[in-house]
This record gives C-alpha cells, structure tokens and sequence, in this order.
C-alpha cells in the first residue's frame, strides 16, 4: 500500500508540476494581450487627438529672424529671436516675438505668444472695411480697402499679417520704419482699429444706411450671400457623402 501511495503521490505531483507552466503562461498571455489592447486604444486616441487637430490648424509665418550676441565678463553669448505670426485665415490674427539660443525654440515661442494675443479682424468680401493708418514706434502703415481681384499689395512683413488675417484684396503703404517688427506692429494697431459700420451708427445714433456707403453695404449682402451659398454647398456634400 505504501508503495501505491508513493506512486499516485508522484504522479499528481508530475500533474501539478506539467500544469504550473501552463497556467503561468496563460496568465502572461491575458496580460500581454491586456497590454496591447491598452497600448493599441492609447495609440488610437493619440491619432484621434491629431486628426481633430488637423482641422484647427493655425497658418503661421516666419517674418524675421534675429541673432543677438551679448558680451558678458567670460566672453560673448549668442540667441536668436523670432517675429512670428500666427492666424486661422479666417479673421483672426496675433503676432508673437520668441527668444531662445536655438532658433525652433525661438520659433515656437514666438508662436505660443501669438496665439496669446490673437485678435479678431473686420472683414467684408476680403478686404477691410475702411481706411486706416496705423502706428507704433517708428512704424506707419496707411490701410486701404480694395475691389475683389486686387490682391495684397504690400511687402513681405505686411503680407504675412495680412495671410494669416485673411484679408485677400487690400492696398498698403509704408510711411515709416522699414523695420519689420516696427511694420508688423503698425499693421497690428491698424487693425485693431477697424469697425464694424454697426458700432459706428450706434456710437453716433444713426442708422447703418446714414454711415455705410452704398457701395460698403452692396458687398457685405454680396458677401453674405456667398457665404451662405458656400455653406449649403458644404451641407449638401457631406449629406451625399453619408
């Protein structure tokens, strides 16, 4: 009997020893695939997130880059700075200035500046609603609205404002500084002091037709219009396509 016994004992132990292994290697493949499917849903949101992001970027553009030495007590040090604007090119604009010893670091907060000081832009059909000059510093810019099909007539430095702005008819002039961070900030004060013709006739107490001319409230309704036929359009083709 003993002998019996010993024999079923070492057989359920030769069991219980072929079965360990088993189930470890069970219990590893239940985390591995837990892992992966963490890992799998983590790589998915990140692709989500930038897909999304897709869809808000921003228009950014390098107007000028600097490079800045100063003299210390143990020799000369050098850093870059970096005029930077930044807009949805839908009438919003901000315009940033970055320092940094590398120039994307410079880039990048300059960017980061920007998008802290953006600013929304009076627009009709493209172009601005009325003259104006702007200053800063050293810096004068003469503003003036222009017919569909004209462009942007204006230098380097007042383009890019006026991309980023999306303002895509416009006449500029330069009175000042030919530096371009005086250009750009004189743009920018320019900008900022354009009206809507609904805040001019409620600051004066008349009517919209007694303070817009004509010709300004002709292409506004123009504009609206195809703004709304744009978005119909837009409706329809994406009702197709489900």
């Amino acid at each position: 009997m003993s002998e019996e016994v010993k024999e079923t004992q070492v057989a359920e132990e030769t069991q219980n020893t072929q079965a360990a292994p088993a189930e470890e290697k069970s219990n590893d493949d239940r985390r591995g695939g837990r892992r992966g499917q963490r890992g799998e849903g983590r790589r998915g949101e990140r692709r989500n997130r930038r897909e999304e992001n897709k869809g808000d970027e921003l228009l950014d553009r390098v107007v000028t880059i600097n490079r800045v030495s100063k003299t210390h007590k143990g020799g000369r040090t050098f850093s870059f700075a970096a005029l930077v604007v930044v807009g949805d090119g839908n009438g919003t604009v901000g315009v940033g200035y970055g320092k940094s010893r590398e120039v994307p670091a410079a880039i990048a907060k300059g960017q980061l500046d920007a998008k802290k000081h953006m600013f929304n832009v009076p627009r009709v059909r493209g172009t601005i609603t009325h003259p104006v000059i702007g200053h800063d510093a050293a810096g004068t810019v003469l503003l003036r609205p222009a017919a569909p099909g004209t462009g942007v007539i204006a230098g380097g430095p007042v383009r890019a404002v006026m991309e980023c702005a999306g303002i895509s008819d416009v006449l500029t002039k330069s009175m000042g500084s030919p530096t371009a961070i005086n250009m750009v900030r004189a743009v920018v004060d320019a900008l900022k002091q354009l009206e809507e013709p609904e805040e001019i006739a409620a600051r004066r107490g008349l009517s919209l037709e007694e303070v817009a001319p004509d010709a300004l409230l002709r292409a506004r309704a123009a504009g609206i219009a195809e703004a709304r036929k744009a978005r119909e359009e837009a409706a329809a083709e994406a009702k197709d396509g489900e």
